[in-house]
């Protein structure tokens, strides 16, 4: 199981990556991060992406149906869902990937289900002309998974 400089550095691989960190939504802080950012600061762009990520984690239009609110892991119920990670006391997040695009690129911001809170998600800067978004939010989801944190 790959670790956070092991991941940040697969997502590289993906086609047309220009950088990849990985952040926590509730401080903005980037836990890792390689290759270049938009206005060249990878704390800034890392802040501004945990804001976006924050907004939209916390908003119930974009939550599924059943999901019981932000950090409780469970559904209207009271259950635990059966996603990954349940039964391991992991609490899923709301939103699995948001993805933004402008004319030269796309950011996919793609959440990590964790054992604690669930707050931190990958951010992958891709070039228009030569990223790939079903690619990479397929390797994204499979990176999540298998990511350790701790």
């Amino acid at each position: 199981m790959p670790g956070i400089d092991e991941c940040l550095l697969e997502a590289m691989r993906l086609p047309g990556a220009r950088g990849a960190a990985l952040v926590d939504w509730t401080s903005g802080l980037a836990l890792g991060s390689v290759g270049e950012f938009p206005g060249g600061d990878h704390e800034a762009a890392a802040a501004e992406a945990a804001e976006v990520a924050r907004l939209t984690a916390e908003q119930r239009a974009f939550s599924p149906d059943g999901y019981g609110g932000p950090f409780d892991g469970l559904g209207a119920d009271g259950t635990q869902p059966s996603a990954p990670g349940a039964g391991s006391g992991a609490a899923d997040p709301p939103v699995e990937d948001l993805i933004i695009s402008n004319r030269d690129s796309y950011h996919v911001l793609r959440f990590v289900p964790t054992s604690f809170d669930s707050s931190v998600f990958l951010h992958v800067w891709l070039a228009r002309p030569d990223g790939n978004l079903a690619l990479a939010r397929i390797r994204l989801g499979e990176m999540a998974g298998r990511l350790v944190l701790g």
